[in-house]
């Protein structure tokens, strides 16, 4: 932090209602990101949606993320982070009050890429803001609470989705959370102290346009996998990365020097880090569900209290772990979070149907601890070696990568269900396939998370 970043945040209160105001907004995106997931089949019903557009409606939030990550982070480092934070909070804000106004599906989905955008603006700065605020006062506890209010907004949506559709309707999903947006909006507004502007910077439209068409190519052929359009989008999408890789190196003012974020070896691995252990925990829900409800005969509410053992342990050890890495080496709780991660994967991948329970309760315990050690300490260090005037372009990048590891996580789940079972309903006849599908899943998202410890032990030392 620089000596103008110590006047702006002089006493400790100040620094601790900063973090409150940007951990409420990181609690508010998600929590009505996973609520939403719980009301759409009463979307459905009532917009009068097959499958396919439902299906799109947490797709497009995941879209309009991912494509404009690095441009809103570009511009929050430009013009100021508090400005680019209060604008995300308020399109979350508008998206969300003119769901009372849809009649159709398709100004749903609209809503959706705008929440998506919105959550791109709050994420791409949030990180930044609090790195900058805690450089010199505990910044590895700070992003281990901001990282705490993410999980429990994933772990508090899904109950207080469905509640809300039972006890009124969908639309009270998406208006509940206004009050909270307007609360965060008050304190982001009196409590954050914007950053100085970089008047002799210029966004990159070229850039901008060449990544958000690329990510948007790749991610919408990687939903419409194994489909041979899904998989001539996402070589289109690769191709466009391509040439905006070429066209950074070439422009003046770029959004990234992707060089010498290479040549940042604390900062590149880090990224990798955390795109292997996101492409291992993304589909974790998704196969532990089916294992539990199909081949257990849990209720979805039995299955899903299961499953929070998980989140309840990443909640609780997140910001001891941040600490931890503030007094030693990032990649040494982060390492080994990735290696007790890969532990729990392959306590799963040795399920069989008439295993017990506890081998589950084993397997959750275990990794919610490797992944409470791994997510704040990999983001401390790699936010530690980024200067100050790149934090909001560097939060971006991590939201990236965890978002194209979830992307790849899922895809290769939905490649091996077409692979093994097909369009067959998961009737007892195919419990066998499911089993083996499990199994090689689990195994896959073990080394996934090998994969992160080598990375993460590699990227060297911090300090």
């Amino acid at each position: 932090m620089t000596s103008d970043d110590s006047a702006l945040y002089p006493s400790a209160s100040v620094r601790w209602l900063t973090l409150l105001s940007i951990c409420v907004a990181t609690f508010l995106m998600p929590m009505s990101m996973s609520a939403v997931n719980v009301a759409l089949p009463a979307i459905a019903e009532d917009l009068n949606a097959d499958a396919v557009l439902v299906s799109w409606i947490p797709t497009m939030n995941l879209l309009g993320a991912i494509a404009l990550q690095l441009p809103a982070g570009r511009i929050a480092d430009m013009i100021g982070r508090k400005k680019v934070f209060l604008a995300g909070l308020l399109l979350f804000a508008l998206s969300s009050f003119a769901i009372i106004l849809i009649e159709h599906i398709y100004w749903l989905l609209l809503m959706r890429l705008l929440q998506g955008i919105s959550g791109a603006m709050v994420f791409g700065t949030g990180m930044a803001i609090v790195s900058q605020v805690f450089a010199n006062h505990g910044r590895g506890m700070a992003l281990g609470l901001t990282s705490t209010s993410v999980y429990l907004g994933l772990t508090c949506g899904p109950p207080i989705g469905g509640w809300l559709t039972e006890a009124w309707d969908w639309h009270a999903v998406f208006l509940a959370p206004l009050p909270l947006a307007v609360l965060c909006t008050i304190l982001v507004g009196i409590h954050v102290r914007e950053t100085e502007r970089q008047a002799d910077q210029r966004l990159d439209w070229i850039g901008s346009l060449l990544f958000i068409a690329a990510s948007s190519l790749f991610f919408v052929g990687l939903s419409e996998l194994p489909a041979l359009a899904g998989g001539l989008l996402a070589l289109a999408g690769l191709a466009l990365l391509g040439a905006f890789i070429y066209q950074q190196e070439r422009s003046p003012y770029p959004l990234i020097r992707l060089r010498r974020m290479v040549n940042n070896q604390v900062f590149f691995r880090s990224i990798q880090a955390s795109f292997f252990m996101y492409a291992a925990n993304y589909p974790l829900q998704f196969m532990l569900s089916l294992y539990l409800q199909y081949i257990r005969g849990l209720s979805p509410a039995e299955a899903g209290e299961l499953m929070l053992l998980q989140a309840m342990m990443m909640a609780i050890l997140a910001p001891l772990a941040g600490r931890l890495s503030d007094h030693f080496e990032p990649r040494i709780p982060a390492t080994l979070g990735c290696l007790l991660f890969a532990a729990g994967f392959v306590i799963l991948a040795l399920l069989e149907q008439d295993s017990s329970m506890t081998q589950v309760v084993i397997a959750l315990l275990v990794m919610g601890t490797g992944f409470g050690l791994f997510s704040s300490p990999n983001n401390n260090g790699a936010l530690s070696v980024v200067p100050t005037d790149k934090l909001s372009i560097a939060s971006s990048l991590l939201n990236i990568s965890r978002t194209l590891g979830n992307m790849l996580g899922m895809a290769v789940v939905v490649f091996l269900f077409n692979l093994l079972i097909g369009n067959a309903q998961l009737v007892p006849e195919q419990f066998p396939a499911l089993i083996r599908l499990l199994e090689i899943a689990f195994a896959l998202c073990a080394g996934y998370a090998l994969m992160a410890a080598w990375r993460s032990w590699s990227r060297g030392k911090v300090r």
